[in-house]
């Protein structure tokens, strides 16, 4: 995609022109003569500086230096100015004030690196300036032609049965760059050409796209990565972003940056048609997910075996996930390609409270990752069998009302605290704390220990005398205190169903 710019070696090429390098080229910066030129304008200001643009070819008939031939201060101070504005070239027309170019200008431009031409008198200025028009005009115009060629047969390899691929391929081959397309998780998924970028860059191009893709929010950067320039763009409505496209070595302009263009267009309504199908697939894993909590696997396994293949063999490990809104449609990505790559080791599907995901019991990974890759909050059963599916996912939601984003609670771990330790939840502080209410109240107005005394009491099973030596104080002031407690809560703490609630009522309230 490389097309030759109007420069001052295309000028000085053209034999209309006659134009002499009056500079020693090897003496000159190795691009002097290849920098674009913006334009070409002409002045004899012993300062024209102020009337200039950068990257333009300045020339002039030296009338500003009549009378000071001899000043070669003049003529360094005079090309310095030229060279600090960005002025890329200097042409003297001669015969018009004075012959051939002055000692000093020649030395002046060889000491500042200035690349120096002679115009012959019979060369009009305006010649160049047209001259440098023309070629920004043809090469704009071979830019135009190259992008159109370049949508062309982009738009061919977009209906190639690997339409992505090969539009990968394709834009690549157009920007003579390496090309990345990463889904929704930051994972690459096509890439051309071969080889790709070394490890380092790789790496790091794959953190960068995973942190613009995390944020959720359309995104068009270019950075600079070891020494290489890139250019990140995503795919995908904000908020649903289908994945990223990254491009390795390529200077792009307005053309470039169009076929580019074309390129997200066409791989996100791509990307985008895939929802469709992915909604389908959505429907259909929630139909055998309903299939499985009846506890008779027949019917997912069939279906399964035909489009995705086998369920995970049992024991499983059965688990249910909440994903940020924002995260939800690249998990659910990520879990239907960990399904491809992985037959037979998941199954998912979503549920009414989250996704349930199921896969073998020896699989420690999978569930941790998910849960780090998209601020999940987990809940696992204990492993079980199909048969039992149900009860599996009951105790992966009675996990999952213990687990924290980012994490995975495990019911084994819950089931270790007790039946009680269900108790730990806010509907369960919440009416333990209105159960405690009347003696926390009595305790707070008239500075009784109710609440210390019942709770140490009822741990030492009833028996007044060993809570009265727990909490040092006398059986009788025990006795009574538990007396107007029952008062209080107006219940009979004789019985045990009652004394079994009010434990129960201060476990959750700890």
């Amino acid at each position: 995609m490389t097309d030759p710019q109007p420069t001052l070696r295309a000028l000085l090429a053209r034999r209309d022109l006659d134009l002499r390098l009056a500079s020693d080229e090897a003496a000159l910066p190795a691009d002097a003569l290849d920098e674009p030129l913006r334009w070409v304008h002409s002045s004899d200001l012993i300062d024209p500086t102020p009337f200039l643009a950068d990257d333009l070819l300045l020339l002039t008939t030296g009338t500003q230096f009549v009378g000071v031939e001899e000043n070669a201060a003049r003529y360094r101070e005079y090309v310095d100015r030229l060279r600090a504005r960005g002025v890329r070239g200097l042409g003297f027309g001669t015969e018009v004030v004075r012959d051939g170019i002055p000692a000093g200008l020649v030395d002046a431009c060889r000491e500042a690196r200035m690349p120096l031409f002679e115009v012959p008198y019979r060369t009009p200025f305006i010649a160049l300036a047209r001259a440098n028009a023309e070629a920004i005009a043809a090469q704009a115009y071979a830019r135009r032609t190259w992008a159109l060629a370049a949508q062309r047969a982009i738009s061919l390899a977009a209906l190639r049965p690997d339409g992505l691929g090969a539009t990968v391929a394709e834009l690549a081959r157009q920007l003579d760059a390496w090309v990345g397309l990463y889904d929704a998780t930051g994972r690459p998924t096509h890439a051309a050409p071969d080889p790709a970028p070394d490890g380092a860059i790789a790496e790091a191009l794959a953190a960068e796209a995973g942190a613009v893709l995390r944020r959720g929010a359309r995104a068009a950067s270019t950075l600079e990565i070891a020494g290489h320039r890139v250019t990140l763009q995503t795919l995908g409505r904000g908020g649903h972003l289908r994945g990223l496209l990254a491009i390795v070595g390529a200077e792009l302009d307005l053309e470039g940056r169009s076929v580019v263009t074309s390129v997200i267009a066409m791989a996100g309504l791509a990307l985008e048609q895939n929802v469709g199908l992915g909604r389908a697939r959505t429907a259909l894993r929630a139909g055998l997910l309903h299939a499985l909590l009846s506890d008779d696997p027949t019917l997912a396994r069939r279906v399964s075996r035909e489009l995705w293949g086998p369920l995970p063999a049992a024991p499983v490990t059965v688990a249910v996930a909440t994903v940020p809104s924002t995260r939800s449609a690249a998990a659910v990505d990520w879990l239907e390609l960990r399904a491809g790559e992985r037959r037979g080791g998941l199954f998912f599907g979503r549920g009414g409270d989250g996704l349930v995901v199921v896969v073998p019991a020896s699989d420690a990974e999978t569930l941790p990752t998910f849960a780090d890759l998209f601020d999940a909050t987990v809940g696992a059963a204990d492993p079980a069998d199909y048969a039992v599916f149900s009860r599996a996912h009951e105790q992966a939601l009675t996990a999952l009302r213990r687990a924290t984003p980012g994490t995975v609670a495990r019911f084994a771990d819950a089931a270790a605290g007790g039946v009680l330790a269900g108790l730990d939840s806010p509907a369960g502080r919440a009416l333990a704390d209105a159960r405690l209410r009347p003696l926390r109240d009595h305790d707070a107005a008239h500075g009784t220990a109710l609440v210390e005394t019942v709770r140490t009491w009822l741990s030492h099973d009833a028996r007044i005398d060993e809570a009265a030596r727990a909490l040092g104080i006398h059986r009788h002031t025990v006795r009574a205190r538990i007396a107007q407690a029952q008062q209080l809560l107006a219940v009979d703490l004789t019985s045990f169903p009652a004394r079994a609630e009010l434990w129960a009522a201060l476990v959750a309230a700890a």
